[in-house]
């Protein structure tokens, strides 16, 4: 993967020259718990402006990216990175922590992250997150394949946002999905062995369909519903 980041690198720099401010590659990628079959590469393009100009200079990098199996780069001006962390605060937390700078200034390991909305976002994203999950289930109960792939797929956006959760409360949070599942299963009354069935399946320690994803649909549901109430419970 090295090889394709840096040729993105390139293809930036050859597309906007003296506009590109930074390169940041974030998320699993950078914190060493990717995994290829469910992750992607995240990455974050930082330009002094951003018009109608920059973003069809972007349009056929953005297209040879997506080829390669990871989301289009997020394009932020470098005044944008500085002024929307109040309501950006999880995203910046987890771009700020685990973070490998690939080109440029580094706009990110010094920036004051404003947390005056952090609460209010981490239990808006994990309820927003739930409201969907269910949507999609309630179609899938007869379905275990597409069921059995919306719960590995969403576990780690729920990791990633027990991460807040867990700092919320005053708790460094761990860096592997699964020392999180452990993390929140200590301080939240979780049962984290749905989760970790997940992540067996995401991590290839287990073939897909010895998990059956009705049997564990209850526990993990309850889990989020668990995490966010303890969200909800901090002083608002």
């Amino acid at each position: 993967m090295e090889k394709l980041l840096e040729q993105l690198v390139a293809k930036l720099q050859a597309a906007f020259g003296d506009r590109l401010v930074s390169v940041v590659l974030y998320g699993s990628a950078a914190s060493g718990d990717h995994q290829p079959k469910f992750s992607d590469y995240n990455v974050l393009c930082v330009l002094t402006q951003i018009a109608r100009a920059e973003l069809a200079a972007s349009e056929a990098i953005f297209q040879w990216w997506r080829a390669q199996g990871s989301p289009a780069p997020l394009l932020l001006t470098e005044a944008e990175v500085t002024g929307s962390t109040d309501c950006f605060a999880v995203e910046f937390h987890d771009i700020q922590r685990h973070h490998k700078l690939l080109y440029g200034k580094d706009v990110i390991t010094g920036l004051a992250v404003d947390d005056c909305f952090y609460r209010a976002q981490v239990e808006h994203d994990l309820r927003a997150k739930l409201l969907r999950l269910r949507q999609k289930a309630a179609g899938m109960l007869s379905e275990p394949d597409q069921l059995r792939r919306l719960l590995a797929d969403s576990v780690s956006t729920f990791c990633v946002l027990f991460r807040h959760a867990l700092s919320l409360h005053g708790v460094e949070p761990p860096v592997t999905k699964r020392e999180v599942a452990h993390a929140v299963s200590a301080m939240f009354s979780v049962d984290s062995l749905a989760f970790e069935r997940l992540l067996d399946i995401r991590e290839e320690r287990v073939k897909s369909r010895e998990v059956d994803p009705v049997s564990v649909l209850d526990a993990y549901l309850k889990g989020i519903e668990n995490v966010i109430d303890a969200v909800d419970r901090l002083e608002k």
